[in-house]
């Protein structure tokens, strides 16, 4: 756990990575990096620059002599430039004087490898590198035409005979392991990795690289060989005992592993990442207790990157899902995160993101107000903290935040969203209408939260008395959500409230209590809309089950169902219901008037 093994595949130096990238339009230049480590500019052949004119054909008459370095000299100042496509054109022309010049192929090579023209760099490298197969650079140009076209198995050939003609070129060796890696031939690349060993010493590269050979061979005593080599070599390096011990641990030597970290304990009893493996040491004995005191070992030390608790924090995430048992482990290690990394905003995010998934959302909004004083320009965290406020329905918090947030994100539709939802709340009626029209502007692709923006247009619209605008609006949030019932229940109230297009209203709140068939207040709305429409007998039957439905409380319910009661004929029992809406609060204001007069006023 200390330090993850190499890949097979893995680069190995930095030059290594830079010659197995894939070309780009920066690939022209590929050859020239590899000058930084260690490569001669000299052709050992010629004595002469890889990009210089060799001496021209003998065959060559003055005239043609002369014409051929001009062109030479004039195709290099193109590509200086960038002009490929003239650089081109006068390198072929340079070529036809003089078939034999490497040089004029090499650059010619490195023209279409930067085109993307794999056949005709493989072609002109192949040729350049024949002619002067002692030359570096038109060997190195020539391996990576060889990889971009798949021929990893001349690839190889090629390095072979640049292992041989530069003895101490290593970086030379390694690249040959790593392509006998690519090609399963793992027993060639330990014996190159053996050569340098041979030659230079242990080193880090090639013993990693065997080490994830044997191991993946299973031959775990070849791997632990290794291991040890490495910490005979560096003895005050950590991560080898890591390696070792985590050998032992995979193959059931729980005794061995101990002693290895103990022995690591002993150089550097600070080392953050020993806590961390001797953690999955306890956890593999199932002494989780002991495991959890490593842990929060490892993360009381500052040494131990924050990026690396997160992750683990995240791993405790999913497993206090099912093992709620562990949440107060979490908590301590979130505490200590904060603790020990008190200028990081994503060590107060990680705890807030707890604090939130447990509902404890005072505590959560703590932390990410703490987040958003370290790194305000993450719109995630305002997300989040606008979350947490409409959970608390805190909407002078909301609708402040919100603002600032929108200062910050102009382009962001859940922002508009909130403020616009906590203006509504604050009665700030036509701040809503501007703010969640501007807001919709930029929502795409979801039609459930344009949906709702034009929800709350039209409850706002409504409450401004502007019922022409506010039913343009539900009807929009509909064409995005028929099936939102809350818009099809308001719609359909406000409308039976003023006794307007009735008709509409019951399909609409019909078409709702089929979606949601046992919600009181859905059945109120159908029934009051009946009896808008003179239909008491089917109102008393829908304002009957919206009182057995939880409304026996409601005061609006009761004297809706006296008010249809008395229409009915049933006086006595209609002034018993609003005399007991009256007790129960929320009636309108003519119940007073209804129940001392013993008549129906509307």
């Amino acid at each position: 756990m200390i330090t993850a093994l190499l890949d097979n595949k893995t680069i190995l130096t930095n030059w290594n990575y830079i010659f197995f990238l894939p070309f780009s339009k920066n690939k022209l230049f590929i050859v020239l990096l590899l000058a930084f480590f260690g490569f001669s500019c000299k052709s050992p052949k010629s004595g002469q620059d890889s990009g210089s004119v060799n001496q021209p054909n003998k065959g060559l008459s003055d005239k043609e002599i002369i014409l051929f370095k001009r062109l030479f000299f004039d195709a290099n100042k193109e590509r200086i430039l960038n002009n490929y496509d003239m650089a081109e054109t006068l390198f072929v022309q340079a070529l036809k004087i003089d078939p034999t010049s490497a040089p004029t192929m090499y650059e010619l090579a490195n023209i279409y490898s930067f085109q993307n023209n794999k056949n005709q760099a493989l072609f002109y490298s192949k040729k350049a590198a024949s002619i002067d197969p002692k030359n570096v650079w038109y060997q190195l140009l020539y391996a990576a035409c060889l990889k971009e076209n798949k021929m990893l198995p001349e690839v190889a050939t090629v390095y072979e005979r640049l292992v041989k003609d530069n003895p101490g070129n290593y970086d030379f060796y390694y690249e040959l392991a790593n392509i006998y890696l690519y090609l399963n031939k793992t027993s060639e690349a330990i014996k190159v990795y053996n050569k340098v060993e041979d030659a230079i010493g242990v080193t880090e590269t090639s013993s990693m690289q065997k080490l994830k050979i044997y191991k993946n061979n299973n031959n775990f005593e070849k791997a632990v060989d290794e291991a040890k080599k490495l910490i005979k070599t560096f003895p005050k390096e950590s991560k080898y005992y890591g390696i070792l011990g985590e050998l032992y641990q995979e193959k059931g030597m729980s005794e061995k592993a101990f002693e290895t970290y103990n022995e690591l304990i002993k150089i550097d009893s600070n080392n953050a990442y020993v806590h961390l493996s001797l953690a999955d040491y306890y956890r593999s004995l199932k002494q989780n207790n002991n495991a959890f005191q490593e842990i929060k070992l490892a993360f009381k030390s500052p040494e131990l990157d924050i990026d690396t608790k997160i992750k683990i924090l995240l791993s405790y995430y999913d497993i206090t899902e099912n093992y709620p048992e562990l949440k107060s482990d979490a908590d301590e290690l979130c505490k200590i995160v904060v603790a020990v990394h008190p200028d990081e905003a994503k060590a107060y995010a990680v705890y807030g993101d707890f604090l939130y998934r447990d509902k404890k959302f005072e505590l959560a909004r703590t932390q990410f107000r703490k987040v958003l004083s370290l790194d305000r320009g993450k719109y995630i965290f305002w997300n989040q903290l606008l979350e947490i406020e409409n959970e608390l329905n805190d909407y002078s918090a909301l609708q402040k935040e919100s603002k600032e947030a929108l200062d910050l994100f102009p382009n962001q539709p859940l922002t508009y969203y909130y403020n616009g939802l906590s203006n509504y709340q604050l009665k700030n009626y036509a701040e809503v209408v501007s703010v969640l029209s501007e807001g919709k502007e930029f929502v795409f692709d979801n039609n459930l939260l344009l949906a709702q923006f034009y929800a709350i247009i039209g409850d706002a619209q409504n409450q401004l008395k502007k019922h022409e605008e506010s039913d343009a609006a539900y009807d929009k949030s509909l064409e995005y959500n028929p099936t939102n019932v809350f818009v099809l229940n308001n719609y359909s109230y406000y409308l039976s409230l003023r006794n307007a297009n009735l008709e509409k209203a019951e399909t609409m709140s019909k078409k709702c209590n089929s979606l949601e068939p046992n919600s009181s207040t859905f059945q109120d709305t159908y029934g009051w809309i009946l009896y808008q429409m003179k239909k008491y007998d089917d109102a008393k039957v829908w304002i009957g089950k919206a009182i057995e439905n939880g409304g026996k409380t409601n005061g609006t319910l009761l004297e809706h169902y006296g008010d249809i009661l008395y229409q009915l004929g049933e006086k006595e029992s209609a002034i018993s219901f609003w005399v007991n809406a009256k007790k129960q609060g929320g009636g309108s204001t003519l119940l007073d008037k209804k129940i001392a007069d013993k008549k129906l006023y509307e």
